[in-house]
């Protein structure tokens, strides 16, 4: 990567040590020498164990299987740069798992990812760096310069390998995803069928009701931002099902399955799940229904140009081939 200012370095957190050595692998550089160590008592501890004064870094850490430990981690990383004399620190997060708490739509409720952005900014962030978040302007709730990128276009390329797009539908499983159904159906050049879904609690079961659109004797592709059960595609995917759908597959921006969730999709009539690799998920790993792909070169990508002063708005609608290449291997 060309480095114009003279000194660049990522660093990872507990949990981002593999998608940083691939956003490492696409910039060819090294990923930063740190130790990160939780005492019995479950304190953590984080250690820059070279030298980064003056030096622009990039912190690597989802906030995903593990979001409280995960989250302080990232304080304290940021903390440890900023007393080191980094130049900024800009912080990647590919999978904010705390998006989902975007609003206060109850009484008494915080509102978690505003909480998360506060924190963050409080102990030095320069710039925040994240992937498909569940609400677009939670962007909004951070006063520091933030990048949202979307995994829609390397998801497709990948759709593209493994399906046929001339009898497809693109199926949002409610109408809060619709939108973002759309762009796939656009990228695709296919239709759109949306799912009417109500969810009346918080143990992640929603129910679907209805669905809109023709999908009787073609292949549907479930498009969704992420899954922690797994219960809503396979709702919506036993309702295409009965509606007459051929071949089922979905892509996820964030596969967060648990252990049951996965073997509940198994079960299922859907016959892939393709998603990308934001988060380390040891409960798809020896799945054949899961098919992952690498977001880390579009992260580097992304901070090749942030790094550049290059803009990085061309990412949101086209990624270059070689992010592509990669993000299959």
């Amino acid at each position: 990567m060309h480095n114009e200012s003279g000194n660049v370095k990522i660093f990872a957190g507990k949990s981002g040590q593999s998608f940083a050595r691939k956003m490492c692998n696409y910039l060819g550089t090294e990923l930063g020498n740190s130790e990160v160590i939780q005492f019995s008592d479950g304190n953590i501890f984080v250690k820059i164990k070279e030298t980064v004064r003056n030096s622009d870094v990039y912190l690597v850490q989802p906030i995903g299987l593990d979001p409280n430990n995960e989250l302080v981690e990232i304080l304290f990383w940021i903390d440890a740069f900023k007393r080191a004399s980094a130049s900024s620190i800009s912080l990647i997060v590919p999978y904010f798992g705390y998006a989902k708490g975007d609003k206060k739509d109850e009484p008494r409720v915080s509102i978690r990812a505003r909480v998360c952005a506060d924190c963050i900014e409080a102990v030095g962030a320069d710039r925040f760096i994240t992937m498909d978040l569940h609400a677009p302007q939670i962007q909004g709730f951070f006063r520091i310069p933030s990048d949202h990128l979307y995994s829609l276009p390397i998801l497709c390329e990948a759709v593209k390998r493994h399906i046929s797009t001339e009898n497809l539908v693109v199926v949002s499983p409610d109408a809060g995803f619709a939108k973002n159904a759309r762009k796939y159906a656009d990228y695709l050049g296919t239709p759109v069928a949306i799912g009417d879904k109500t969810r009346v609690a918080h143990d992640e079961k929603a129910k679907i009701l209805e669905l809109i659109g023709e999908v009787d004797g073609k292949d549907c592709l479930i498009v969704d931002d992420f899954s922690i059960s797994g219960g809503t595609l396979i709702d919506i995917a036993n309702v295409l099902k009965q509606k007459g759908a051929r071949k089922i597959i979905a892509c996820l921006g964030h596969n967060i399955l648990r252990e049951s969730g996965v073997k509940r999709i198994e079960e299922s009539p859907i016959e892939l799940v393709i998603s990308t690799d934001t988060v380390e998920n040891p409960y798809i790993q020896d799945s054949k229904k899961m098919l992952t792909i690498s977001a880390a070169p579009l992260f580097a990508e992304a901070v090749s140009r942030v790094h550049n002063r290059v803009s990085v708005s061309p990412l949101f609608a086209k990624v270059p081939e070689r992010v592509i290449e990669q993000s299959d291997k």
